[in-house]
């Protein structure tokens, strides 16, 4: 049988692909996050379904429930907020079923960063202004960062850079970004990006950090830097252009 790695969205029940919605009515076992997964999607499980919360488990034991029921010949919706391709922890359980000789595929979600561009109803890739997005995180109290993905070479680029995992430690990434972005630099914190309980924060590099901790923001958060979040003078697109389009 097979596993189902499925996008879950970022937070609101109803941000789930039809696909994701339709396997995991149709899997008698689902595994998921219970801290991140909202509960609504489990009542897409069948009557019966075996729901394993994962928050608090090692891989190994993930692993161990996804062989288990490759073994009984049960389908598996294995849950992850967001979409699984970013920040997922999907590959180190993919190597392992890999390992087992257990099939699986993948169903893409609503990744938080472009729920929060939508609450913030504001497009990250600006003509003119912004034409690269950039995702990325901070090592403090995860897997180190590669030599050559450190803040300030990211920043570098100008481009509109999205930090995930990051909000705690805002007051000591300011000081990477200035160099490059400039202290009036718009910036925006979304927290719980399409959850009834969203939090919206912008400000600009200099005010931004304050802004947090005041609202006591810690976590479940992305941060969100680049001037596409204020430009209004800006070309229009060529997509639409009169030399493009004739009537």
């Amino acid at each position: 049988m097979t596993v189902h790695f499925i996008g879950a969205g970022p937070g609101a029940a109803d941000l789930i692909t039809v696909r994701g919605r339709d396997l995991i009515a149709a899997s008698p076992v689902c595994l998921y996050a219970g801290s991140l997964v909202p509960a609504e999607l489990l009542s897409w499980c069948p009557p019966g379904a075996r729901l394993v919360d994962t928050a608090r488990l090692s891989l190994d034991k993930i692993v161990s429930h996804l062989v288990e029921a490759h073994a009984q010949g049960q389908d598996v919706a294995r849950l992850h907020s967001g979409d699984p391709s970013v920040f997922s922890a999907m590959a180190e359980q993919m190597r392992r079923l890999d390992l087992a000789g257990v099939p699986y595929d993948v169903v893409p979600g609503v990744p938080a960063f472009a729920a929060a561009a939508a609450s913030l109803r504001r497009e990250l890739t600006v003509p003119g202004v912004a034409q690269t997005v950039i995702l990325t995180r901070t090592a403090e109290r995860a897997t180190a960062m590669p030599p050559r993905e450190q803040l300030a070479t990211l920043g570098a680029s100008g481009g509109t850079l999205v930090l995930h995992l990051a909000v705690q430690r805002i007051a000591h990434l300011v000081p990477e970004l200035v160099p490059h972005y400039g202290e009036s630099c718009p910036v925006a914190v979304v927290a719980r990006a399409s959850r009834d309980d969203e939090e919206i924060l912008r400000g600009t590099l200099s005010t931004i950090a304050a802004q947090v901790e005041s609202a006591g923001i810690r976590r479940t958060a992305v941060i969100i830097v680049g001037p596409a979040l204020t430009a209004t003078a800006f070309p229009d697109s060529h997509l639409y252009s009169p030399d493009r389009c004739r009537d």
